[in-house]
C-alpha cells in the first residue's frame, strides 16, 4: 500500500484502518465503474476476512468525504467513480461496460437556461455499441 494513499485518506477525515486501505487501493485506482459487489469480489480476493458491510460502509464513507462518486446510469445499478472531475459516460449495450467520455468531447447547450430548474451538475449517459476501430474509423 503507497503511504500516499493513507495520507489522502486522513487528509480528508478518513482513519486509514487495513480495511478500508484494502478497498481504496482497488477503487481510487481503477478505471472502472465498479458496483459494492465488484469492490467486495476483487478487494476480498486479498483480504478474504472483509465483509461485505465493511465494503458497503467504507465506499458509502468515501462518497460523503468527497473520494468517489456515486452513480446510477441504469435502474436499479449502483456503480462508484473515483474520477471528479467533470465527464460524460458511455454504455456499451453488447458488455455494459461503463466507460468515461471527455467532457469537451460533447457540446450541451447551457443547462442555466432551463427555466423553472436550478441545475447544480449535469452530465450525459451515452449508451449504444462501441465500434471495432475500424469501423469506427471507416465510419466517419
Amino acid at each position: 500500500m503507497s503511504p500516499d494513499l493513507g495520507r489522502r485518506l486522513k487528509d480528508v477525515g478518513i482513519q486509514p484502518s487495513a480495511q478500508r486501505l484494502a478497498v481504496a487501493q482497488y477503487v481510487l485506482s481503477t478505471g472502472e465503474h465498479p458496483s459494492a459487489e465488484r469492490v467486495l469480489e476483487r478487494v476480498q480476493a486479498l483480504v478474504p476476512m472483509l465483509s461485505r458491510a465493511t465494503v458497503y460502509n467504507t465506499l458509502n464513507l468515501f462518497v460523503a468525504k468527497g473520494l468517489l462518486r456515486q452513480l446510477v446510469l441504469a435502474e436499479g445499478k449502483v456503480v462508484f467513480d473515483p474520477v471528479l472531475a467533470p465527464h460524460h459516460h458511455f454504455i456499451d449495450d453488447e458488455t455494459g461496460r461503463i466507460e468515461d467520455v471527455p467532457w469537451d468531447a460533447l457540446r450541451v447547450s447551457d443547462p442555466s437556461s432551463l427555466e423553472g430548474y436550478d441545475v447544480t451538475e449535469y452530465m450525459v449517459v451515452l449508451r449504444g455499441r462501441k465500434l471495432s476501430r475500424s469501423r469506427s474509423s471507416r465510419k466517419r
